[in-house]
C-alpha cells in the first residue's frame, strides 16, 4: 500500500465485500459462541428470520416506503432552498456577510431539539417529519455549498471577465460548472445525515416508519427486529449512495478528466 495510490474497481469491490464477510463472521462468532447473551444480541440467522417475518406478516414494506418518502421529501425540500442560497452566498460576498453568521449559528442547533415544538406546530403527521429533516439538512447544505462556490479558482473568473463575461455569465459559465460536481457530493453526504434525522423523528410521536418499528421492538425486548431495522436502513443507504455516485459520475464526466 502507498499513500493516495488508487486501487482498481475490482479490488475495491472485493475489499468492500470482504469487510462485510468479516463483520458478519464476528457477529456470528459472538452470538453462536455464547460470548453475548441472546437477549441483548440475536444471531444473524434469527435476525434474518425475524426480518422475513416482518415483511410477510406485519407489512414492514409499508414502513420502509414511508420512511424513504420522508427522507427523500425532506431532503429535496432542503436542497431546493439550500443550493440556490448557497450559490448566492458563495458568489456575492455581501450576501455571505449578511447570512453566514445566522447559518453558522443555526447549523449547530440539533434537529431533534425542535421535535417538541414541531409536534405542537404541525402535529405528529408527515409535516413534522419533513420539517425535522429539512431543519437538519438545510443549514449544512447552505454553508457547504457556499464554501465550495467561494473556492472557485480565481484565474477562471478573471479569464471569463477578460473574455467579456458579465456577472450572470460568471455564475452560469464558471462558478456553477466548476462547483457542480462538489455540490453533488455535498448532497450525497447530507442525504446520509437525513436518514439520522428521520429515524429520530419517527422515534417520537410516530405510528409508522422504520423508527416506529424499532421503538415497538424495544418495548418488546425484540433485539432481532431492532437489528434488522438498522440493517435495512444501512442497506437502503448503501444502495442510494452507490446510485448517487454513479449518477454524479455520469452527470459530471469532467470531474474525472
Amino acid at each position: 500500500m502507498e499513500p493516495l495510490k488508487p486501487v482498481s474497481h475490482r479490488a475495491r469491490i472485493a475489499l468492500g465485500a470482504a469487510f462485510f464477510v468479516l463483520f458478519f463472521a464476528v457477529w456470528a462468532l459472538a452470538t453462536f459462541g455464547g460470548l453475548v447473551d441472546a437477549m441483548f444480541l440475536k444471531d444473524p440467522v434469527y435476525t434474518l428470520r425475524t426480518g422475513v417475518n416482518l415483511f410477510r406478516e406485519f407489512g414492514f414494506s409499508r414502513d420502509v416506503g414511508i420512511t424513504v418518502f420522508r427522507v427523500v421529501g425532506g431532503f429535496i425540500l432542503a436542497a431546493l432552498v439550500a443550493v440556490p442560497l448557497g450559490i448566492l452566498m458563495g458568489a456575492y460576498k455581501p450576501v455571505e456577510a449578511l447570512l453566514e453568521p445566522f447559518v453558522s449559528f443555526a447549523r449547530y442547533l440539533p434537529a431533534s431539539a425542535f421535535i417538541p415544538l414541531l409536534i405542537l406546530w404541525a402535529g405528529v403527521g408527515e409535516k413534522q417529519k419533513l420539517a425535522v429533516i429539512f431543519i437538519g439538512s438545510v443549514f449544512q447544505i447552505i454553508l457547504m455549498v457556499t464554501v465550495t462556490v467561494g473556492n472557485t479558482r480565481r484565474d477562471l473568473v478573471e479569464a471569463a471577465y477578460t473574455l467579456g463575461a458579465g456577472d450572470r455569465g460568471i455564475i452560469g459559465r464558471v462558478l456553477l460548472p466548476s462547483s457542480a460536481p462538489e455540490i453533488a457530493e455535498i448532497l450525497r453526504l447530507v442525504l446520509g445525515w437525513a436518514w439520522t434525522y428521520v429515524i429520530v423523528a419517527e422515534l417520537i410521536g410516530s405510528s409508522s416508519g422504520i423508527g416506529h418499528m424499532i421503538t415497538d421492538s424495544q418495548a418488546l425486548l425484540n433485539t432481532g427486529q431492532i437489528i434488522f431495522g438498522i440493517i435495512v436502513i444501512g442497506l437502503i443507504g448503501l444502495v442510494s449512495d452507490f446510485l448517487f455516485k454513479a449518477f454524479n459520475a455520469w452527470l459530471f464526466p469532467w470531474k474525472l478528466a
